[in-house]
């Protein structure tokens, strides 16, 4: 059995290439789907990445200026020229609409305080769908990369068995070549599957934490304008 195994693998070439170039045209098929979904997941994550990091640091930049004890009417004039980040927008957008309920007479128009918490919620829920865009392929590749690879799993043992019955040979040869083709689309399946996994949770994570700081940061905010219309 031993010099069996030992003579079938100087004959038959078991690397990677070789495997997918034996292939039936499905399995192929199945591969080459598979192999896009983990490098375009990969491609996603790495922006994403980055893209969060970079609002991160927006967010520290904004909160260093908005914090700095300026006057809000300063703090929109010098914010205005640099309108970069979520947090940033969301400011500005509050302050158009601060400015957008006063009077001719300097009177507060009524409700404004509902108006500008209204439109900042609509930036920050805009804002949300820019940051959340692509992870959804994320979880499309994890919940259905590794089923492909079993699908491509299946077709090939199958191809296996019917090349066993048109043979009429059970002989290692015959059998191992098309098992191992089969067995690399689970493999590339699992190869898609598990980093999309661990970026989708990880970026979810992220992105749910940015939410929540321009959630908080539109609560204070508010609470901000509302102390002013009633002074």
């Amino acid at each position: 059995m031993e010099a069996e195994l030992v003579g079938l693998s100087n004959v038959v070439d078991f690397s990677l290439g070789a495997l997918f170039s034996r292939a039936s045209m499905t399995v192929k098929i199945v591969m080459g789907i598979l192999i896009f979904g983990s490098v375009w997941s990969w491609a996603i994550a790495i922006q994403k990445l980055i893209r969060f990091r970079i609002v991160r640091f927006q967010f520290r930049k904004f909160e260093k200026i908005f914090w700095s004890g300026k006057p809000l009417d300063e703090l929109y004039d010098l914010l205005v020229k640099q309108s970069k980040g979520p947090m940033n927008k969301i400011f500005l957008s509050g302050m158009e609409e601060w400015e957008r309920s006063h009077r001719d007479n300097g009177e507060i128009i009524p409700g404004s305080t509902f108006r500008i918490e209204r439109i900042m919620d609509l930036n920050i829920s805009k804002e949300h769908q820019k940051l959340v865009h692509s992870l959804g392929f994320l979880a499309t590749v994890a919940s259905a990369a590794p089923f492909i690879g079993l699908f491509g799993t299946v077709w090939g043992i199958k191809n296996t068995f019917e090349a066993i019955a048109n043979t009429q040979n059970t002989n290692l040869a015959v059998v191992a070549p098309g098992v191992a083709e089969a067995l690399v689309a689970t493999a590339l399946g699992l190869f898609a599957a598990i980093p999309a996994v661990i970026f989708y949770n990880k970026l979810s994570t992220d992105l749910d934490r940015i939410v929540k700081e321009l959630e908080t940061f539109s609560d204070e905010f508010t609470t901000m304008f509302s102390r002013q219309s009633e002074d």
